[in-house]
């Protein structure tokens, strides 16, 4: 059986009077990339610092690469690479000469860290800019530039938090085919983010978190069926119709977008689609456009964050 990378086991965090943590379990497969989703406060920040040996928590266990976090930190430390919301690179240093520093303060050899910052750079497609100060880069080289020296010294697990804020589409998707190409290589990844297609596109598990302990876990698509089957959506013409349409299929109205959206009754999109076609017609309402698709990661994370979701999942 294989030996989780990362394993935490009711673990509790207090701030004063904030609970930051309240008997967090968690668990990850080597190699995998698990995303930690949750609304402002919610504690995945909190657990973050306690897994890198930051912050001590209160009660519980965690064990990272066989090693616990209080018994063991600098073994801990030393099997972990962090990627903060900030770049940690220097704006006035080369990219090589940032790689170079990080080898060096992880104990690194000069030979041997010039020779692995070379292997980044090239990893990483930086091998062109990598004798260019860090202050032309732009923002996707940069962050590439930092998860690469987070790896100079091949962690066994790399934390990313929120790697990819304030990036525009171009250099988000440079930090996701940089994420997967690390968990490929045999890196473990914790990734915490705001953006929950990041989740979706990259996580092979994904944890949600609400007032410091887990409220629902699985794959996208496990958590996807947890709130039912497809959506059915229909775009009326006018306010008139929308609210026929209503009428006829049930459902959510949004009179904004003049959409309705119906879950579907059966485990057939095709059969859900057909009927609500036959229905509105049977009622002489055209529509504008009609579509059935899958529940969005959105739509998870709003189901299970609710004030009431979040209370029932304390209870299971």
């Amino acid at each position: 059986m294989t030996t989780p990378t990362l394993v935490a086991r009711g673990v509790r965090k207090r701030y004063g009077d904030t609970q930051a943590l309240d008997g967090l379990d968690l668990e990850i497969a080597p190699g995998a990339i698990h995303a930690l989703l949750g609304p402002n406060g919610a504690g995945k920040t909190t657990a973050v610092n306690v897994f890198a040996t930051l912050t001590r928590h209160d009660e519980g266990e965690v064990t990272v690469a066989g090693h616990d976090v209080r018994r063991s930190p600098r073994q801990v430390r030393a099997a972990i690479g962090l990627v903060g919301q900030a770049t940690a690179v220097d704006d006035k240093l080369f990219g090589r000469e940032n790689l170079v520093l990080f080898g060096r303060l992880h104990g690194l050899s000069k030979a041997a860290a010039r020779q692995r910052a070379g292997e980044q750079l090239d990893a990483f497609g930086l091998a062109e800019a990598a004798d260019r100060k860090v202050s032309t880069y732009s923002g996707g080289m940069r962050r590439r530039l930092d998860i690469a020296a987070s790896l100079m010294t091949r962690p066994r697990l790399l934390f990313l938090d929120e790697p990819t804020t304030g990036l525009d589409p171009r250099g988000r998707n440079e930090v996701w085919e940089m994420v997967r190409r690390s968990a490929a290589a045999g890196t473990t990844v914790l990734l915490t983010t705001q953006y929950l297609d990041e989740a979706d596109q990259l996580a092979d598990r994904i944890t949600i978190l609400g007032a410091g302990r887990v409220i629902a876990e699985g794959t996208s698509a496990q958590l996807k069926g947890n709130i039912g089957g497809d959506r059915v959506i229909v775009t009326a013409r006018t306010p008139a119709d929308l609210a026929r349409m209503a009428e006829v299929l049930g459902g959510q109205a949004d009179p904004e977008q003049l959409r309705l959206v119906v879950e579907g009754g059966t485990t057939d999109r095709a059969a859900d689609l057909i009927s609500a076609v036959r229905e509105l017609d049977a009622a002489g309402i055209e529509v504008d456009d009609i579509l059935v698709r899958r529940p969005t990661l959105d739509e998870v994370f709003l189901h299970f964050t609710e004030p009431s979701a979040e209370s029932a999942g304390a209870k299971r």
